[in-house]
């Protein structure tokens, strides 16, 4: 209990209670009061111009805007510090009951015990509030003259609730449990403690990320959305998403910075690699340096005239903000490793290629996911998982083919069929000199003609309804194309293909439709319909046409031994697409992306893993881009069109250029379809159908 001698020390310490608050901000308190001690490194008074990028995080934790903040940053930005900043705003200028969450018991009593200990005793201002006597500073418990109240706490249900604290602070947030004894993430919990309080209230969490990513093959749908992973970033997407810009030095184009823009030699030196680093801008490809120097502001000078951007806005050149922001009751801030205060790029490239050499030596990458999310401020992605290949590595590609018409160079259309449940899936594609592919067009059947009580139409179902099929001869099989040179003209498909198998029902519907085309419908749609079906047994051709009921006792699926069918050695086409996927030089296979495609297409093609197995979709995504665009190639190398075979000098008439071409016609020629006739049988058709 502490002993008080005169009236007036009773009477200066009852004052503090009933004090009114002193009107600074956090960062403008830190600068006033905070007080640092780090030998070596830094000793003197909290500067917010050292690290300004925290300044506005300090400004969140205050906002009546706001009921929660989340930073998410590397190591050595400061972030720590911000709780300290925020403890000596609150215990002198503006007093509140407080929680500081850690990891667990033990770390919770060695923070205890170490940092907050110097803290009060570094920043004399600060340790003054507390209440003198060991009963009032506990490991777990400290209290101040104010009246409030500094709880040390780890994320345990019980203490967690029960609590009513409008101001709590979840420490290195992706090293605790994401579920607290099975009743919600440490955050909610944190954030229902603060309720009672309002506006007034707040909860943070900060950490730099921890977990995998848990979809590679995903792509972000907003500029500043955060990859899919548990902890710090999936609060960060909660939130507003701010991100912190520089402006180029060149250019003065705003950017943010990022390990991926580092840029430095291919050495066997690790060390001489990382002095020679520089960070190249995005938009210009200006080469800054760490230290400042004649045309160069250094890290520091960008740090210090950076801005924090969020989500929907834009940092004009006259330094003023343009657009929409994201509205959220929560405060989030994305802080990369390069812009760092207390780390430099030349520690960042050597960390991060001696983790690589690592890696590459012994095949783990324990360091490099350390480096990764502790020093990039990155999430990390195990290599294990990324293959060779990402989705924006593809949609990087894309370019200004114009939309859902036939550019220059494509030669005939193939359109490939994927059946779902209830949907058809249909992919076109332009094929050109040497098996170029274009992506032509991309859309889904979904309605049928079929209409129920209320007039509505319903949804296809192509393992039950036949009638169902026939919307793919007026929305397929007789769709054309514009050819993009202004003429007017337009291209047929030339071949469509179709898988037949899946959900119970569909191949006999599949087959009923072969048959309702070839002996019912007028011409001789049939022969340009290819089903098809993968082949089972592994060493089997690459592609070979079948018939069923000639290879088949049983006869459930419908087949006379009349239907030919596609078979396709899944893994072997898959590994040749995947190869022409690679390849950005025209006229071997190179496949071109218009750039109206979205992001879900590229992440649809990039979703399987080639494993000892064979191809794999391991996490059950979605895949159609991908399964269509491999049938597109199995019917490119079939008897339909031997692309490996043709003369590009003399090539057959469906392969011609746009002026002898069999498939090209003008609308005011009459019907495109009038004349489908069925080709003779050649003898290698023949052979192959035997093979």
């Amino acid at each position: 209990m502490r002993q008080f001698t005169t009236l007036e020390q009773m009477l200066l310490a009852t004052a503090e209670a009933i004090r009114p608050p002193e009107r600074l901000t956090v960062a403008e308190a830190a600068e006033k009061y905070r007080r640092l001690n780090n030998p070596g490194h830094y000793i003197g008074p909290w500067d917010n111009k050292i690290a300004p990028y925290l300044t506005e995080v300090m400004e969140a934790l205050t906002s009546l805007e706001h009921t929660g903040t989340i930073f998410a940053g590397p190591a050595r930005c400061g972030k720590s510090d911000l709780f300290f900043n925020w403890l000596t705003h609150t215990a002198i200028c503006d007093p509140a009951d407080m929680m500081l969450v850690h990891m667990t018991q033990s770390t919770a009593r060695d923070w205890s015990q170490g940092d907050l200990r110097k803290a009060f005793r570094h920043s004399p201002d600060l340790g003054s509030k507390v209440i003198p006597g060991r009963q009032n500073m506990n490991v777990h418990d400290i209290r101040f003259l104010s009246g409030m109240r500094l709880l040390v706490k780890w994320p345990t249900i019980t203490e967690l609730s029960g609590k009513t604290i409008p101001r709590l602070w979840a420490m290195d947030y992706d090293r605790m449990p994401q579920d607290v004894d099975k009743e919600g993430t440490p955050f909610d919990l944190m954030r229902k403690r603060a309720q009672t309080f309002g506006r007034y209230g707040m909860a943070v969490a900060e950490s730099s990320p921890g977990f995998e990513v848990e979809n590679p093959r995903w792509l972000a749908k907003t500029p500043h959305e955060a990859p899919p992973t548990e902890g710090i970033l999936a609060l960060y997407n909660r939130g507003d998403r701010r991100r912190f810009y520089w402006r180029c030095a060149n250019c003065k184009e705003p950017f943010e910075g990022d390990f991926k823009h580092l840029s430095y030699p291919d050495s066997k030196d690790h060390v001489e690699a990382a002095e020679m680093v520089t960070l190249d801008c995005p938009k210009c490809g200006y080469s800054h340096t760490h230290e400042p120097g004649p045309g160069q502001p250094g890290k520091h000078e960008l740090n210090y005239y950076g801005r924090w951007v969020r989500e929907g806005m834009l940092w004009l050149p006259d330094g003023t903000m343009s657009g929409a922001p994201v509205r959220s009751d929560i405060a989030s801030f994305w802080l990369k490793g390069v812009a760092a205060a207390f780390v430099s790029w030349k520690e960042l490239v050597f960390k991060y290629l001696k983790a690589m050499e690592e890696y590459e030596n012994t095949g783990s990458f324990k360091a490099l996911k350390v480096t990764v999310n502790t020093d990039q401020g990155n999430a990390f992605v195990p290599p294990t998982m990324i293959g060779e290949r990402l989705p924006e590595d593809l949609k990087a590609r894309a370019r200004d083919y114009g939309e859902k018409v036939v550019p220059p160079g494509v030669r005939f259309l193939v359109a490939t069929i994927d059946v779902q449940k209830n949907r058809f899936e249909v992919q076109v594609h332009g094929v050109g000199v040497g098996g170029d592919i274009w992506i032509i067009d991309r859309f889904n059947i979904k309605k049928s003609d079929r209409l129920d009580e209320d007039g509505e139409r319903l949804w296809v179902s192509p393992s039950t309804y036949l009638e169902d099929w026939h919307l793919l001869v007026e929305q397929v099989i007789e769709k054309t194309y514009p050819l993009d040179d202004g003429s007017g003209r337009q291209m047929k498909i030339k071949t469509i293909g179709c898988d037949s198998g899946g959900r119970s029902g569909v191949t006999g519907m599949a087959y009923k439709f072969w048959k309702w085309l070839k002996d019912e419908h007028p011409g001789n749609h049939h022969v340009r319909f290819q089903l098809i079906k993968g082949e089972p047994k592994p060493n089997a051709p690459r592609v070979r046409i079948g018939y069923p009921d000639t290879e088949r006792k049983d006869r459930h699926a419908g087949a006379r031994g009349e239907i030919p069918v596609l078979f396709l050695n899944s893994n072997m086409l898959k590994d040749q697409v995947y190869g022409l996927l690679g390849r950005t030089e025209a006229g071997g296979g190179c496949v071109n992306f218009p750039d109206w495609l979205e992001s879900w297409f590229y992440t649809e093609l990039t979703v399987e893993t080639r494993t000892t197995k064979g191809w794999e979709n391991l996490k059950n995504h979605r895949n159609e881009a991908w399964d269509l665009l491999v049938y597109c190639f199995a019917i490119m190398v079939s008897r339909h069109a031997r692309i490996e075979a043709i003369d590009w000098d003399s090539p057959p008439s469906w392969a011609e250029e746009w002026d002898g071409n069999d498939m090209v016609f003008s609308p005011d020629e009459g019907v495109p379809f009038a004349h489908d006739d069925e080709p003779a049988v050649s003898l290698a058709a023949l052979g192959e159908s035997l093979a």
